[in-house]
């Protein structure tokens, strides 16, 4: 059964890189969403590869591998691929399907187009992007 955009607004607000958008913002974001149906095994990005796609997990799990390390596993609720949503970095880890999964995809393109037309979810994105540095950077000098 697929998403309403209620459901895919409620999945988004669960992504802290969008906690601050209102729920106007979030369903723009919502509405550029697709939902997508994948395979077991199915990869849904590669480490070192171009990201242009942010993923939200509906159901189903992933596993997250970088270099020859598994460094975690995801489900349901779970995110990943922000970073290409904010810049042009190559993929950081490389993630597989451990099940069949559905998920929802934000291109980097529609992303922008959306960024583009309502600004303040962009200043509100900064702000959480903001708060991770310092918190990252405040962690390691502790």
């Amino acid at each position: 059964m697929r998403l309403g955009k209620n459901a895919k607004t409620d999945l988004l607000k669960q992504v802290p890189l969008f906690a601050g958008c209102s729920k106007s913002e979030l369903q723009k974001l919502a509405a550029i969403a697709d939902e997508i149906d994948l395979r077991d095994g199915a990869t849904l990005t590669r480490e070192g590869r171009a990201g242009r796609e942010f993923f939200v997990l509906i159901e189903g799990t992933v596993e997250v591998v970088q270099g020859a390390d598994k460094i975690g596993e995801l489900g349901g609720g779970d995110w990943f691929g922000e970073i290409a949503l904010l810049t042009n970095a190559p993929r950081t880890a490389t993630v597989t399907a451990t099940s069949p999964v559905r998920v929802l995809v934000i291109t980097d393109r529609a992303f922008r187009q959306v960024v583009e037309a309502t600004p303040s979810i962009a200043v509100k994105i900064l702000e959480r992007v903001g708060q991770r540095l310092a918190h990252d950077a405040e962690a390691k000098t502790t």
